[in-house]
C-alpha cells in the first residue's frame, strides 16, 4: 500500500489524483489532503477518503473546516505551517505536488526533508527554486518523478537510456485557441476566449497560460532543472494533435516520442507507480482514425510571453521567479477583467524591467522577489498610462 499526500486536492490534478485512487484503492491510501480555500469540495474528499490530516492554506476556511469536521479524528490544519506539517508527515511515501503557485515551494521542501518522493505537478517550484531543489533531492535520495504530460513524456522516452547520449529535447505545446490568430486578433480576447482549450481539461490558470505560451516558456524552465539539460538544448514544436506529448533525440538521430490521448490522468498514475503501468480507462489513440500529426513552429512575436520565458531564463538567478510571478498576478487580473490578453506580457515584461537581478536566491531572496514583481505589476495597473 502506498502512502500518498495530495497537495492541492481540490484542483484539476488534484481531483483526477484522487480518481486515480479511487480505481486503486487497494494500492493506494490518501493520508493527507491541501487545498486553499475550497472548504465545500475539500470536507467531501476529507470524508470519502479519511486522510489523518487536512490543511487549508487560508486560516479561516481552515476554522471552518475544523468544525465541519469535528465528528471525525481527521487533524485540520491551517495556514503555511498547516501545509508543511502535511507534505512532511513522517506516514507518507509520497507527495503530489498539485498547488497553483508559489505555495508549492516550501511543502516540497519539506517533503524531500523528510525523505518523500515527489509527484511534481507544481511547476513553479522548479521555475524559481530549480537550483535548491533539485541539489536538495539528490542529497537526500529522493526521486522527482514529474506530473505534466510532456515532462512526464520526456521521462518516459530517457527511461533505461544513457542521458549522456541525448542531443535534444523535443518539448510539445498544443498551440492553444489563439494559435491561428494574429497579434491584433489578440489584443481583443477575452477570459472566456482564452479557456476553450482545444484539447485538455485543466484549471483555468495553466489554461491562460496554455494559450500565451507561457506555459511552455516555465516548461522548458522546469525541463532543464528536470534533466540536467541546457536552453538552447530544448526545441519547442507547436503540435496541435497533442498526441506526441514530448519527444527525445539522441546522438544518434534516433528520437523516442510519448503518445497517448490527451488525459491528464495517464501521467499521475505513472508517476504514482512508476515503473509500473496498472490500467487505465482512457481514449485508446486509433492511428488510423488520426490520419496525420502536424508541427509547427511557434511565434515568439505573436506569444510574447514565451519570448520572455526565454530571456528570464537565459538571466537566471532571480528573474524566473520574476518573471512567474509577474505572470500569475497578470493572468489574475485577466481573469477578472481588468486587463487584456495582450496586457499579461506587458505586465511581465514591466516586472522584469523593474526587479533587480540576484544570482543565486534562497528561498527567501525568492519569495521577496515574487512580492516585487507582483507589486510592480499593481503599480502598472494603477498607472496605465505606462504601459509599453
Amino acid at each position: 500500500m502506498k502512502k500518498i499526500v495530495v497537495m492541492g486536492s481540490t484542483g484539476s490534478i488534484g481531483t483526477q489524483t484522487l480518481d486515480i485512487v479511487r480505481s486503486h484503492r487497494d494500492e493506494l491510501s490518501v493520508m493527507a489532503l491541501t487545498a486553499c480555500s475550497s472548504v465545500d469540495l475539500i470536507e467531501k474528499q476529507a470524508r470519502e477518503f479519511s486522510p489523518r490530516i487536512v490543511a487549508m492554506y487560508d486560516p479561516k476556511s481552515a476554522g471552518e473546516l475544523s468544525d465541519r469536521l469535528s465528528d471525525t479524528d481527521i487533524k485540520v490544519l491551517g495556514g503555511m505551517e498547516g501545509l508543511i506539517e502535511a507534505a512532511a508527515m513522517e506516514e507518507a511515501d509520497t507527495v503530489v505536488t498539485a498547488m497553483v503557485g508559489m505555495i508549492g515551494i516550501r511543502p516540497t521542501i519539506a517533503a524531500i526533508e523528510a525523505g518523500h518522493d515527489i509527484a511534481l505537478a507544481n511547476k513553479e517550484t522548479l521555475v524559481c527554486a530549480g537550483h535548491i531543489i533539485m541539489p536538495l533531492a539528490k542529497k537526500n535520495g529522493v526521486s522527482i518523478y514529474p506530473v505534466d504530460s510532456e515532462h512526464s513524456a520526456i521521462f518516459q522516452s530517457l527511461d533505461s537510456e544513457d542521458h549522456a547520449d541525448v542531443e535534444r529535447i523535443i518539448l510539445t505545446a498544443s498551440g492553444g485557441p489563439f494559435r491561428k490568430c494574429s497579434y491584433e486578433e489578440l489584443e481583443s480576447m477575452t477570459a472566456a476566449d482564452a479557456l476553450k482549450h482545444p484539447n485538455w481539461n485543466m484549471g483555468a490558470k495553466i489554461t491562460v497560460d496554455s494559450a500565451t505560451l507561457v506555459n511552455k516558456g516555465l516548461e522548458v524552465m522546469e525541463a532543464c532543472h528536470l534533466f540536467g539539460v541546457g536552453l538552447d538544448d530544448i526545441e519547442v514544436v507547436i503540435h496541435p494533435q497533442s498526441i506526441i506529448h514530448s519527444a527525445v533525440m539522441f546522438h544518434d538521430g534516433a528520437i523516442m516520442a510519448q503518445m497517448g490521448s490527451p488525459d491528464m490522468k495517464l501521467p499521475i498514475q505513472y508517476a504514482l507507480f512508476y515503473p509500473r503501468r496498472p490500467y487505465l480507462a482512457t481514449k485508446r489513440v486509433d492511428l488510423i482514425e488520426l490520419g496525420s500529426l502536424t508541427f509547427e513552429r511557434p511565434d515568439p512575436e505573436k506569444f510574447k510571453g514565451f519570448k520572455y520565458a526565454y530571456e528570464a531564463a537565459r538571466c537566471g538567478g532571480i528573474m524566473p521567479t520574476v518573471f512567474n510571478a509577474a505572470n500569475e498576478r497578470a493572468v489574475a487580473l485577466f481573469l477578472e477583467g481588468k486587463i487584456g490578453f495582450t496586457d499579461i506580457a506587458r505586465l511581465i515584461r514591466h516586472a522584469m524591467d523593474s526587479v533587480p537581478e540576484v544570482s543565486d536566491p534562497d528561498v527567501e531572496c525568492i519569495l521577496d522577489a515574487a512580492d516585487a514583481a507582483i507589486a510592480a505589476v499593481d503599480k502598472m495597473c494603477e498607472n496605465p498610462g505606462e504601459k509599453n
